[in-house]
């Protein structure tokens, strides 16, 4: 199964009960950063600025947080 590309916060906010980890990739060459919400059966990603990463994930409350 292909993950999921959401284009705002709140319709990641969905995932975040069912979710088991957050993975935030950064490429700090093209000045923008992956989350991605691991949930049992989904992968579920948004792209977005390196400057927004803290507010959103503060946002989010993801049960575990890790960085690449």
């Amino acid at each position: 199964m292909a993950p999921i590309q959401v284009s705002s916060v709140d319709e990641l906010k969905q995932y975040i009960p069912q979710a088991i980890e957050c993975r935030v990739v950064k490429d700090e060459k093209n000045g923008k950063a992956k989350i991605k919400v691991r949930t049992k059966r989904k992968l579920v990603t948004l792209v977005i600025p390196i400057s927004k990463v803290d507010k959103v994930l503060e946002e989010l409350n993801c049960p575990e947080v890790v960085e690449f």
